[in-house]
């Protein structure tokens, strides 16, 4: 048999919870959202790296598109397979030169949790090799 205190307990436990909720939500999927984030960029710095070893690579022997360039760095990055890829120098690597790939990604929310404020967040990452090493 419950008496008049136990049910007010149990009410203000109640409304303690639903104050707390969003808090503890947001929380949650700011964790969540933040490594989805942070796997995002080691994405593209992976894509990033491996086009630079490409373009260090065959660039001395043959010219390297910018779509042969994005190809690799897709490739080595498909958690992150809509990103571009330059290179600096555009075109031709002599030996003893460093190319430097960046690759560009706009981040897209996994939760759409933060997607409240409209910002569009661009991941940005740089590689950098020495040609014809």
């Amino acid at each position: 048999m419950s008496t008049q205190s136990d049910q007010r307990e149990f009410g203000s436990s109640a409304v303690e919870f639903a104050l707390l909720l969003p808090v503890l939500l947001t929380l949650i999927l700011g964790i969540v959202e933040f490594g989805y984030a942070f796997n995002q960029q080691i994405s593209l710095t992976q894509g990033a790296r491996e086009a630079a070893r490409h373009y260090a690579i065959h660039a001395s022997s043959a010219p390297v598109s910018s779509a042969t360039l994005t190809a690799t760095a897709r490739a080595a990055a498909p958690m992150a397979a809509d990103l571009v890829a330059s290179s600096v120098p555009a075109s031709g690597c002599p030996s003893g030169t460093s190319v430097t790939v960046t690759t560009i990604r706009n981040y897209t929310s996994l939760t759409g949790w933060f997607d409240f404020a409209g910002n569009t967040v661009t991941l940005t990452s740089k590689a950098a090799m020495r040609c014809g090493g």
